[in-house]
Parts: C-alpha cells; structure tokens; sequence
C-alpha cells in the first residue's frame, strides 16, 4: 500500500502539531522534529487500537507483496514460507525496539530525528541518506509496475469490450509511464499532499482484490495461462540472495512507528505490542497467501512481479491490475516528498548538525528547527531537488523492466537501515548506562544490529555481482 509517511489519525486542523498539520517535512522521519521540551501542554494520543493497526499494516503491505511468489520459487515452498515468518519475526522485534526507543523521547514528540538525537546526533546525515535511498527506490518500483500492468489492462478492456484491437502505442509500457508523468509532474512539485493520504481505500480494494485473484485461479485457470514450471518443496537457487532482501523491505513500517506511538490513546508498552503483532501479522498472512497460491499456479516460471503474470483477456484481471496502477500511481509523490528532503539534509550536513536549542518560533508561537524543509527550502531548491528525482527515477524506470532488481536494492540498503540497523544501535545506547537495563536485551539489540549490517553489505554485494554478472538460473537483469 501506499506507504504513509507521518501518517496520524488525528486531523491536522484539530493538531497543528501533529505530523499531518506540520506539512511536508513531517513526512521525512516519523512526524514533527521538535526534540525540544517545549511541548504542547497536555498533548495526548486519540488514535483507537483498531486505526493503530490499521495504519501500521497500511504501510507495511504494499509493492513487495508482488514479488513474494517469485522469492518462494527461489528456494521452495517451506523455506519460502520459513523465511517469510522469519523475516517478519525480526521485523516485529524491529519495531519492538523502536518502540521502547519512543517512550524515552519527549513527550509524543518521539521520531527517528528525536531519537537520533539522543543517541547519535551527529549521524543523522546517514539516517537521512538511508530513507532517501528506501523512498527513491520504492518510487522507481512504482513506475515500473505501472510500466508492466498497464498494456496488459488496455489489452483485457479491447477483447472485452471492443472488437477492436488495441493501437501499438497503448501497448507499451513506456509510453504509459510517460503519459501518466504529466499527471504526476504537478503532483510531486507540491509541497503539502495530504489530500493524497485518502488512497487507503483503494490500496485496501488492490491488496483484498489481489488475495481473491490468485486463490480463485489457482483453482480455477483462465484460458491462455501460460504452462506451470516445476514446483518444489525445497529447492534452493542463487537467484535466493537476491529475493531475500524483497522480503526485507516488505516488511518495511519503521517510518510510521514513531507517528503511530505519538497518536496512540494511552500507548502502554503492551498496547504497543498489540498494534505490532497485529500489523506484522496481518501482513504475513497475507504474504503468505499470496506466495504460495503464486507459487502454486505458476511454479518455477513466475515473474518479479505476480499480477502482471496473468493472462490479458480477462476484465476480471483487468480490474485488479488497474487498482494497483491507481494504488501506486498516486503513491509515488508520497515517496518523492520525503526522498526530497532527505536529500535537502544530506547536502546541508551543517544545518542538521546544529543544536535544537536554536529553534525559533514562527509566526504561530510553534517551536521550529532548522531542519523544517517546508518552511527552510527555497523555490529554486525545492524545483532542483525534485527535477533530480523525477528525471532520474523516470529514466531507471525507462530502461529496467525488473521490479525485483529495483526492490532488492531497496530491501538490501534502505530497509535494513531503519529496520535493524538503526532500532538495534538506538535501543543498544539509550540503554548502556543503565545500570538497570536488560543485558540479554541490549545484546539482542546489537545482534539485530549487527544482522541488518550483514544483510547490508552481503546482500548489496551480492546484487551489484548479479547485474554485472548474471548468475546463472537467475534472471538477466
């Protein structure tokens, strides 16, 4: 689903200190940056259990769940399955860390800049660099998913509803990325898009819809299926490392824990762990099924990206295909905000860097700090920072058809960042003059750490050899 950076269930005219009402920059770590303690007094959550969950699964499942058939194929059904529960495990004991993390921050004003800061002040530059990366990749993924799902939507509505047959030009993925830019130009150069927060509804239609697909024809095949490649129980292959870390960035929520704890009514840690358990449940359940039943109709052939493998003569297809179009077409300036201010941060390190005891207030009488790009980024900055984005992401997309290419660096660089890397350091210093800190705990911490650095360099490795040099039985990137 459209991932949500800052997402808060309360509205912004009722909160102008909530992530939603602080505009643009709130969407760039995990809510408002005010690590000050002038807090608004008697700031409290109104979020229900039922939103937290919903919200927190909202981010989580979204274009990585396309590819989780083609990652059980690279080992089998029960390690595909094993490693999808193992990944969500540690992706819940993440977030569990993030979430003891947000307790020690000021009141409701927890984020990773916040933490960050009570940590290790002077890194933010690389927290920056690590979500810049994640947002950028995803919003390529998101573009190349529309590039492969939309000829196939305009060939399903011809044979369903012409006799005619559809013009060359709509059958390539490349002009239809490049038409739907003009839509997504304006959109991305805008500073406020909350009226864009709204597509949870059809991100919920998208992934329910997709469940009901590869159940229903794996059950039922639709004429012109292609023939099913070999099913194996265990059956591991080097195209493994690579698909491991779509997994990875799967699971990717940490972005929205902070805003999610901050807007939670009473957000006990055990309430807490209820929202997390629910969120990383929900999404393995659904990975889950959709892996297998994928898995199950296509075999050893199935594609990077599951929807697209579907035959073309069905509007029963056609439907789900064009909800994910819709799903991330409007999700993609989503990504590029938060990637656009990243990027603000990396190229004035100093700025970052400078104590928060300098915030000034504006006009309304709100503590500000200088890293509140909404309010810092010049018009010639924020044209220049977000043409860089759009040209460049455009022209990847442009040339690479391989969703699974694009999710897999995401998953390797961005995801393990803020996922294990990050929530095991942060929880690993707050906690080491503790005197009464749990020691099998904090070593936890810096194992997680510690894995999320492996899965970095390892799997990155792994993937830069695979496009240089094809590993054989993998795809031709």
């Amino acid at each position: 689903m459209a991932q949500k950076y800052g997402t808060a269930p309360v509205s912004a005219t009722e909160d102008p200190t909530s992530p939603i009402g602080a505009g643009e920059s709130s969407a760039l770590l995990g809510g408002d940056r005010e690590t000050t303690t002038k807090n608004t007094p008697g700031r409290e959550g109104k979020a229900s259990m039922v939103s937290s969950v919903s919200n927190l699964a909202n981010t989580i499942i979204g274009s990585g769940m396309l590819t989780f058939p083609l990652a059980m194929a690279s080992a089998g059904i029960i390690p595909g399955m094993i490693t999808c529960l193992f990944s969500g495990s540690v992706a819940v004991f993440g977030l569990y860390l993030l979430s003891l993390c947000a307790a020690r921050a000021p009141h409701r004003r927890s984020s990773f800049f916040a933490i960050s800061q009570m940590t290790f002040p002077k890194a933010a530059i690389f927290f920056d660099a690590a979500i810049a990366a994640k947002c950028f990749g995803v919003s390529i993924s998101y573009l190349i998913i529309i590039k492969g799902l939309m000829p196939n939507v305009v060939t399903a509505l011809y044979h369903d509803l012409s006799s005619n047959t559809p013009p060359a030009w709509a059958l390539s993925g490349r002009n239809w990325i490049s038409i739907f830019m003009i839509i997504l130009v304006p959109l991305v150069f805008l500073r406020h898009l909350d009226s864009l927060r709204h597509t949870s509804y059809v991100a919920l239609f998208s992934v329910a819809y997709l469940v009901v697909i590869v159940i229903s024809v794996y059950f039922n095949p639709l004429e012109g299926m292609p023939d099913r490649g070999e099913v194996h129980l265990i059956h591991f292959t080097p195209n493994f490392v690579s698909t491991f870390p779509v997994q990875v960035f799967a699971f990717t929520c940490s972005q929205n824990l902070f805003p999610i704890f901050n807007e939670l009514k009473d957000n006990t840690q055990k309430r807490m762990n209820v929202v997390i358990g629910g969120a990383i449940g929900s999404a393995t359940l659904t990975y889950e099924v959709i892996a297998i039943f994928g898995y199950l109709t296509f075999g050893s052939t199935v594609g990077a990206n599951i929807i697209a493998m579907y035959p073309s003569t069905s509007l029963f297809i056609a439907v789900g295909q064009l909800a994910i179009v819709i799903l991330v077409l409007f999700s993609y300036p989503l990504q590029v905000h938060p990637c656009r201010n990243c990027l603000d941060k990396i190229f004035h390190a100093a700025e970052v860097a400078k104590p928060v005891s300098l915030a000034d207030e504006d006009e309304d009488g709100l503590t500000v700090d200088d890293d509140h790009a909404a309010g810092e980024m010049s018009t010639l900055k924020h044209v220049l920072l977000t043409t860089a984005i759009v040209v460049s992401g455009f022209s990847i997309a442009f040339f690479v058809n391989d969703l699974q290419l694009v999710l897999s660096f995401v998953g390797s660089t961005g995801s393990t960042t803020i996922s294990f890397i990050l929530p095991g350091l942060f929880y690993w210093q707050l906690t080491r003059a503790d005197r009464n800190r749990n020691n099998t705990l904090s070593l936890a911490a810096l194992a997680l750490a510690a894995y999320g650095a492996f899965v970095f360099v390892f799997c990155l490795g792994f993937n830069i050899y695979q496009v240089i040099h094809p590993v054989a039985g993998g795809p031709a990137h």
